[in-house]
């Protein structure tokens, strides 16, 4: 079965992107299930089509490959040199490694599998929409190369997903790169490794041999065809929504066969799921206010089945068009490289290699963002956001929401979001139908709407009064305020250039074009761990944030100079507050550095220090931004300083201490500063 014939009707929605090339019909997969028979739906006959026709072979000869590779012979007679261990000792070592990382793929598991996720499909979602058009290239690109499937990482629902997606389409399974963590759920561990997942460690140190083992295991899956490869490119689940920076090295592992002639190309395959309400939204706010995420076990399984009762809406997954491994490197690397040494000898990459990578990992991130599926609840939580403070929890009418969100609707498609508006639906029911389903953040009463700011402080039915500290009706307003922003986040992209460029326009000294291209470039560097923003990319961001703020008639360019227009200082002034929570977290991180920290703070020390610091800073009434409690904001702040090298890390005797430059420190902190306008001065400088 090549896509099911008997189509599901079309969701109905606009996506309007002129800027963007017209994006594929999405079709609900659910409407079928529904619809028929569960069990006969998982006890049906799947042949998929392979690469190029190849025989599955188990995956006990792939082991056996593996292990008698000549990279991996060499790397066990290389540690048994250096180690002074006996080659048959290193041998057995890397068996048992090979065992314990390996999947084991069993169609009976699979199946099982599908039953049961369909039964859980339907309670949680009301749809689960594919593009079907995106399916039937994979199916084409599975049959002419190696495949590589790198899905965005939002929720631990992403690879449960895929595999049921590609059972449902009868494609071939994906093998599935999964964190040891997994391994340690009694029972489901095993039953994740019999339906396609290989298992590894979340950090290798220095071990060689570890390494060489789950190379080539990777790479012999790939070379062989054996299955589609799936991993997530940002390496971890993003907690706030916003895409992470790309880790390079699996990334670099699938490439290496195509860089060492040993496969002609590698189809990769970007895929973007889209949830309209995320199942871990306020664990995921716990854990950036330092609350430890909960150990993965099968008892903790069974202790979330109450999600079964609530509704997270619809979830949406778009198959990006398959990227030729070949074409995008044409012209880019040299390949002839590789033939000065035997295959099989481990070789560092040379820099171009490195850079090839590097910029091809952050171009995936990128179509994944943008085949992002975007939901109104996306527009309402950045309105109802902007109008927050800390202490203040302030109301807004739903008519004037529902009027601000159709501006900021038009808005976003001019600037080409993927986002998904009910077509014939008045703008009123779209916003009550988005804030009914996230009852938890947002309350409405006689027709006005706000953050469920003091329902969070409220003790539940049957539980003790809530008498909270300062500090803890602080922490439980946070767990909503990030919540709320983790959904805002899943359309920063769209918005991060036109934002840094109206911040720009804002503050700097003048309205020349040189002075303002300065001021990007110091907002754009700043936040490079922040946003998907790729290297060495600062003149073409600039262009196309210039580009959409006059297209949209913010923005007058003549050949010296910028001029908001008067229909523009809406757009600007709501642009430049979109930074506004990034700006003064990095900065009270800057002040925290130069007034607190110590010549012994450690990395590990960094987060609880700065959190106490800003908590006492929140509570006296001296920050405006909830959000700034992030631990996520606080590293990725302390990313950029010790990039910049304003911060170093100094070898001590037991960990590694943070060295602080507090001139430059200081210097930073004053020029994010001045970047932080309040709400008057944008309306005065507009």
């Amino acid at each position: 079965m090549l896509v099911r014939t008997k189509m599901a009707s079309k969701a109905v929605f606009s996506h309007k992107d002129p800027m963007l090339k017209k994006r594929d019909d999405f079709e609900d997969m659910l409407e079928e299930r529904r619809n028929s028979s569960d069990l006969r739906y998982a006890l049906r006959c799947y042949t998929p089509l392979l690469y190029r026709g190849v025989t599955p072979c188990t995956s006990s000869s792939l082991k056996s490959m593996v292990l008698q590779s000549d990279h991996i012979h060499y790397v066990i007679n290389q540690v048994s040199k250096e180690m002074g261990r006996d080659t048959d000792d290193v041998q057995e070592e890397a068996s048992a490694i090979l065992e314990e990382m390996a999947q084991h793929l069993q169609l009976s598991t699979v199946r099982f599998f599908a039953f049961t996720l369909s039964k859980i499909f339907k309670t949680l979602f009301k749809s689960i929409c594919v593009n079907e058009e995106g399916i039937q290239r994979l199916q084409q690109a599975i049959q002419e190369h190696p495949v590589v499937l790198l899905p965005s990482h939002r929720s631990y629902m992403d690879f449960l997903l895929m595999s049921y997606i590609l059972y449902t389409y009868d494609l071939a399974l994906p093998v599935i790169a999964a964190g040891m963590d997994f391994m340690g759920m009694k029972i489901v561990g095993e039953m994740l490794r019999m339906s396609g997942a290989f298992f590894i460690r979340r950090s290798f140190g220095g071990d060689k041999l570890y390494w060489a083992v789950f190379s080539e295991y990777v790479k012999t899956m790939l070379r062989n065809g054996f299955a589609p490869i799936e991993f997530f490119l940002e390496g971890t689940r993003s907690r706030t929504s916003k895409s992470l920076t790309p880790k390079l090295g699996l990334l670099n592992i699938v490439l290496d066969p195509f860089f060492k002639g040993e496969v002609f190309d590698i189809n990769v395959v970007p895929v973007s799921i889209s949830y309209e309400r995320i199942l871990e939204e306020a664990l995921y706010a716990r854990e950036l206010l330092g609350v430890p995420k909960p150990k993965e076990s099968t008892s903790a399984l069974f202790k979330a089945r109450k999600v079964l009762s609530e509704d997270y809406g619809s979830i949406h997954v778009y198959f990006g068009q398959p990227v030729s491994v070949r074409s995008l490197a044409h012209g880019r690397v040299n390949r002839c490289q590789f033939n000065l040494r035997p295959r099989h000898i481990p070789k560092r990459p040379r820099e171009d290699i490195h850079n090839f990578v590097n910029d091809s990992a952050y171009r995936l991130v990128r179509a994944q963002e943008e085949n992002m599926a975007l939901k109104p609840w996306v527009l309402l939580a950045t309105l109802l956001l902007q109008n927050q403070a800390v202490g203040q929890n302030q109301v807004m009418a739903l008519d004037e929401l529902s009027e601000q969100a159709v501006w900021l609707r038009d808005l976003s498609w001019q600037y080409g979001a993927f986002l998904l508006w009910p077509d014939n639906t008045p703008p009123s029911e779209v916003v009550f139908s988005s804030l009914s389903l996230h009852h938890g953040l947002v309350r409405i009463s006689e027709g006005r709407v706000q953050l469920a700011l003091e329902q969070e402080r409220r003790a539940g039915p049957g539980e003790p009064s809530c008498n909270l500290t300062p500090e803890e009706g602080l922490l439980s307003e946070a767990v909503i305020i990030l919540s709320c922003a983790s959904y805002r986040n899943q359309g920063l992209h769209i918005f991060v250039r036109p934002a840094l460029l109206a911040s720009a326009i804002l503050t700097a000294s003048s309205n020349k074009k040189q002075e303002v291209f300065n001021s990007f470039s110091f907002l754009r560097n700043m936040f490079s761990n922040e946003f998907i923003l790729c290297p060495g990319a600062t003149v073409q961001d600039f262009e196309e944030a210039c580009y959409l703020l006059v297209k949209t008639g913010a923005l007058q360019v003549t050949q010296q100079e910028f001029l908001v227009t008067e229909r523009g200082h809406r757009t600007v002034a709501f642009l430049a507050s979109m930074l506004d929570p990034f700006l003064q977290g990095y900065q009270v991180v800057c002040r925290f550095l130069c007034e607190e920290a110590t010549e012994t703070l450690t990395e590990k020390q960094f987060i609880p220090a700065v959190r106490k610091f800003i908590i006492k800073h929140l509570l006296a009434g001296r920050l405006r931004y909830t959000e700034v409690l992030s631990s996520d904001l606080q590293k990725n702040t302390l990313a950029a300083l010790l990039r910049l090298g304003a911060v170093r890390k100094i070898k001590g005797a037991e960990q590694e201490a943070l060295k602080v430059n507090k001139v430059m420190v200081n210097s930073l902190e004053d020029t994010l500063g001045g970047k932080l306008p309040t709400q008057e001065t944008v309306v005065a400088r507009l």
